[in-house]
């Protein structure tokens, strides 16, 4: 830290999700002058809770975003065409469990360089908006760049949906933020090693619309398939770890405070935090 005295040691540790980027995963550079605030977390070491300070909201002096990632691709990457060129084509597979897959180029590409149709594509080379990729990607359309690896093999560069768009479970279900209103409820049920649950909203609570029109879509699906109005009767909303704060525990029964979205699945809720905000 610049400040001296501030803080012991005039360091503080930062998480990467606290750094504010449009890159296609957030880094930092030794060196790089950055702005941030502190918070107070309670973590877990061992057994024990200790409290820690850290950063928060991470940025460039002055508020501006951690944007560093072409910058660096240019003086340590060999492109074919250049570096802002993009081609079209479709995953022909990718496996998450090992990191790579295969992508198909689209026909009508000229290239000087030996390009063979399909080329591979490492999981560093998805552009997922800095969140982790817990969806099947085969067969979906996409668009990149195209690089030569120092073996001379030719690898897909910053692959991400036709237009741009980073390759997220919320643009590739259509999500739609409704409102900024926060609510509370409680963690119903959790699925620990799929990362997603429901939570049931306090009673009387008052969601937008759409939203609710979603919940209640869900809930008569759920009473239908189970042949039963009891066992389909709560309105739960879905979230998943993706959707929570980095510090969240999710247990079941405990109390928390969201915002709220729709998408192809349903209603789900976002940005979910412990009641205070701290656990």
């Amino acid at each position: 830290m610049d400040q001296k005295g501030t803080v012991p040691g005039d360091k503080v540790f930062v998480h990467w999700k606290e750094i504010q980027t449009d890159d296609r995963f957030p880094r930092l550079q030794q060196g790089l002058q950055v702005e941030f605030g502190l918070m107070i977390t309670n973590d877990w070491k061992g057994w024990s809770r200790v409290r820690c300070l850290k950063a928060k909201n991470l940025t460039l002096p002055g508020g501006g975003m951690v944007n560093i990632q072409d910058a660096m691709d240019a003086e340590s990457m060999q492109f074919v065409g250049a570096q802002n060129f993009r081609y079209t084509g479709i995953v022909k597979f990718f496996d998450q469990f090992r990191g790579f897959g295969w992508v198909a180029i689209d026909d009508g590409f000229a290239m000087e360089d030996p390009v063979p149709k399909e080329i591979k594509v490492d999981a560093v080379e998805l552009n997922t908006g800095g969140k982790p990729l817990r969806m099947r990607i085969d067969k979906l359309a996409i668009e990149f760049g195209i690089i030569k690896g120092k073996n001379g093999e030719f690898l897909a560069y910053n692959v991400t949906l036709p237009g741009g768009t980073p390759i997220t479970q919320e643009a590739m279900e259509h999500r739609q933020e409704e409102g900024g209103q926060r609510y509370s409820g409680t963690i119903q049920w959790w699925h620990r090693w799929q990362e997603w649950g429901h939570i049931l909203p306090d009673p009387d609570t008052t969601f937008p619309e759409a939203v609710q029109k979603k919940i209640d879509e869900t809930a008569a699906q759920a009473a239908a398939k189970a042949r039963s109005e009891e066992k389909g009767k709560e309105k739960l909303l879905y979230f998943r770890k993706a959707d929570c704060d980095w510090n969240l525990r999710t247990e079941i029964g405990k109390k928390v405070t969201f915002g709220v979205y729709v998408d192809d699945k349903g209603a789900g809720a976002k940005d979910v935090a412990a009641v205070g905000g701290q656990e």
